[in-house]
């Protein structure tokens, strides 16, 4: 009895487990976490939507539907960066155009959010090459394109401003060092003329003798040293001849001076 009884037990619980692994069964389940995530979706809760999603990708990982869902679900939690990646991964196992056309569409979307614009472009040219027939997209790959464009323009204007701002400052930098040198070539010109004085300056002690011999020439009615020498030697000389003749006088004998007697 109590073999029957384990026999049972194992038997039923294999029965469980082989359902459990069914891939029918687990697409069946999968369907309902998504039906109950679209749900949770619709009431705005979608952390909530989020799990059911990944329930169901945890049941059926190629399940598409669960795959795009999910990107929804995080793309409203404005993580547009999660949700991109799991726009790829929805795309790639989509089964047929207007899905890829849905997924690319939202996955621009997102870029538009990041203000990747040229992303953006992109996504929505691949959503129209899977479904041209969306004005929708069309309209939003229209307005990727004029903010693609803006932002080009912003950006090569703000590449001038910088290069202009650059040029310039190196203009200035030129300019300063232009001004640097000019002050250092007008200082050697001062000390060049300070030198050039200097030189014509000469030697004070030579200036001072320049300036005695300059006052030793002879002024108006004065004689010169030359001529004070020729002048005693003359009266040197008449003075010689005069004594020459006194005592000629002496040797003749002296004249007596007459006197009255009274």
């Amino acid at each position: 009895m109590r073999n029957s009884i384990v026999i049972l037990f194992l038997g039923i619980s294999s029965l469980m487990f082989s359902q459990q692994n069914d891939p029918k069964v687990l697409e069946r389940e999968a369907r309902k976490d998504v039906r109950e995530g679209n749900e949770l979706y619709n009431q705005l809760k979608f952390d909530e939507a989020e799990i059911a999603y990944k329930k169901a990708l945890d049941k059926n990982p190629n399940y598409a539907k669960a795959s795009y869902n999910l990107g929804n679900a995080i793309y409203q939690k404005n993580k547009n960066k999660e949700a991109i990646f799991q726009y790829d991964l929805a795309e790639k196992i989509a089964p047929d155009k207007m899905s890829k056309a849905e997924i690319f569409h939202n996955e621009g979307n997102a870029f538009m959010k990041e203000k990747q614009y040229e992303k953006a472009v992109q996504a929505y040219k691949n959503s129209l090459r899977n479904n041209a027939k969306d004005d929708e997209t069309r309209y939003n790959l229209a307005m990727a394109q004029e903010l693609l464009k803006n932002q080009q323009n912003k950006d090569n204007k703000d590449n001038k401003d910088n290069k202009d701002k650059k040029d310039d400052k190196n203009k200035d930098k030129k300019d300063k060092e232009g001004g640097d040198k000019d002050k250092k070539d007008n200082k050697d010109k001062d000390q060049d003329k300070g030198k050039d004085k200097e030189d014509d300056k000469g030697d004070p002690k030579k200036d001072k003798d320049d300036q005695q011999n300059k006052d030793q020439k002879p002024r108006p009615n004065e004689l010169s040293p030359e001529q004070m020498k020729q002048l005693l030697e003359a009266m040197n000389n008449e003075e010689n001849k005069t004594q020459k003749k006194l005592n000629a006088q002496k040797s003749k004998g002296q004249k007596i001076k007459n006197e009255k007697d009274w």
